[in-house]
This record gives structure tokens, C-alpha cells and sequence, in this order.
């Protein structure tokens, strides 16, 4: 293991983190454009450090030139969600890609380990090409909701800090966190419908006040100064209002002055 250049061992891994992240976001985004929400917070990724290889490859008795097979986690993409319905709806459409091959999927949430641990863990095997040709890449998605990614982080810190050993009262105050974590996601469930809907309602008044103040801008460009600042003297009482109904008015009022200012454009 002495003479492996790392670097270009890692190269493929680097790789298909960098092309699994653009394509799940990606998803998120046409998932949200076809159905107003999407069941994807975020994504992040990351290649595994040398250490952390070698120290998992001794822990497991994998041998050194059985790195790529026995370590499945060496490229690591994480999926964060808001709800745990969502855990599953997300499972479900990474094994229909075709981009990709599903090796195999461990349900740490319905089944969670004694430590009180809960995520949705999918090994998969990635084509990335290289300059030498195709090479398949094992690869670690997990899937969690956002209260299991903040109990699996502290474990993580409090297991490198105890070298795998915690102290006992740590073990059952751990656990004990675990199982709030749980509850706040299950109360969380509870309210999906009412979470949902005022987050659509936030963001559907957020893109109303940037159309209105996108097209006040454009009324500008075609030299309206006069009904530009009336629009934006309109639009300032409307949204210390906060009145929704309003605001969209005033956005096809101001929509309709544009279309006046560019046939007057184009008529002269």
C-alpha cells in the first residue's frame, strides 16, 4: 500500500460524488418545477480521507488491494430531507435510474441500531469515465431527515473523540437524544400538510415580490419613469399590507404597461 498514489486512487471516487451531487439536485429542482415541493432539502458529498480508508480496511481485515470492493463507502453522497415519508419517496427514485446500479440497501430506520442511529443507506455502483476508459465505482448514498443528520454528527464527533469506545453515560444520553430526534420528526409528520402549506404560501409571495420588482425595473428601461415610481409607491403599500391578492394584481397591471411600452417602442 506503500507505493499507491492516492491521489489518482481517489480520482474516479472525486468524480462520481461531483456527478451523483449535480444529478440529485437536478432532480430536486424538476421535482419541485412539476409538483410545487420537493422531497429533497439538499444534497452534499464527499470522498472518504486516506486515514479514515485505511483505518476502516484494518477494522474490516479488507486487504489492500481489495480496497475498491471492501470499503462501499469510500464516495459518500447524503440526501437530506424534510420528513420521513420523504426518506422513502427519494429510496424509490434512485432505484428506478438507470444511470446507476443498486447493489443492495440497509433500512437503518425502520430497523435502527441499538446506538439509536437512523438513516436510509443505499451502496451503488456508478460508471465514471475516465481518461483510460469506463470504471465502476462503489458508492454510499444515505438518505435522513434533517433531526437524524444532526444526531448522527454528534455521534460521529463524540465516536473519533472516544476512539469507538463512548463512556456508558454518554452511550444512554445518546440514545436518549436519539429518541427525541425521532419524536420531533414523527410530530413534524403529523403537520406535514400544515408545513407545506406555508411554505408555499412564503415562497409564492416571495416570487409575486420579485416578478413586480423585476418588471418595475423593466418599465425603467423602457423610459416609464412616471408609472415606474407609482407602480413602486403601489407595491410598497401592498407589501407592508402583506396583501397577496394585491401584490398579483399589481404584477399583471404592471405586465400590462410593458406590453403598452413595447408596442409604443416599436411603433415609433
Amino acid at each position: 500500500m506503500d507505493g499507491r498514489d492516492w491521489n489518482l486512487f481517489l480520482q474516479p471516487y472525486e468524480q462520481a460524488v461531483e456527478e451523483l451531487k449535480v444529478k440529485l439536485k437536478t432532480m430536486r429542482v424538476e421535482l419541485k418545477m412539476r409538483e410545487a415541493y420537493a422531497p429533497i432539502e439538499f444534497v452534499t458529498g464527499r470522498v472518504k480521507k486516506v486515514s479514515s480508508i485505511l483505518e476502516k480496511a484494518r477494522r474490516l481485515s479488507v486487504p489492500a488491494d481489495q480496497l475498491e470492493k471492501g470499503i462501499e463507502d469510500i464516495a459518500g453522497i447524503r440526501i437530506m430531507c424534510q420528513f420521513v415519508d420523504d426518506i422513502h419517496r427519494v429510496a424509490g427514485f434512485i432505484r428506478t435510474r438507470k444511470d446507476l446500479s443498486l447493489v443492495y440497501e440497509k433500512d437503518y430506520i425502520t430497523n435502527f441500531k441499538d446506538s439509536g442511529y437512523r438513516s436510509y443507506h443505499m451502496i451503488v455502483e456508478y460508471p465514471v469515465q475516465t481518461a483510460l476508459g469506463q470504471k465502476f465505482v462503489l458508492a454510499e448514498i444515505q438518505i435522513r431527515t434533517l433531526a437524524m443528520n444532526f444526531w448522527a454528527t454528534i455521534e460521529h464527533s463524540l465516536n473519533y473523540k472516544y476512539k469507538e469506545s463512548l463512556p456508558e453515560d454518554v452511550r444512554k444520553r445518546l440514545k436518549k437524544a436519539a429518541e427525541a430526534a425521532f419524536l420531533l420528526d414523527t410530530e413534524m409528520s403529523s403537520i406535514r400538510h400544515e408545513i407545506l402549506d406555508a411554505q408555499r404560501d412564503f415562497e409564492e409571495r416571495s416570487n409575486v415580490v420579485s416578478k413586480v420588482l423585476s418588471s418595475i425595473q423593466d418599465l425603467y428601461f423602457y423610459h416609464r419613469v412616471r408609472e415606474a415610481a407609482q407602480f413602486q409607491m403601489k407595491f410598497n403599500e401592498l407589501f407592508e399590507q402583506e396583501d397577496l391578492y394585491g401584490l398579483k394584481q399589481l404584477s399583471y397591471d404592471i405586465e400590462s404597461a410593458i406590453l403598452r411600452a413595447k408596442k409604443n417602442n416599436h411603433n415609433t
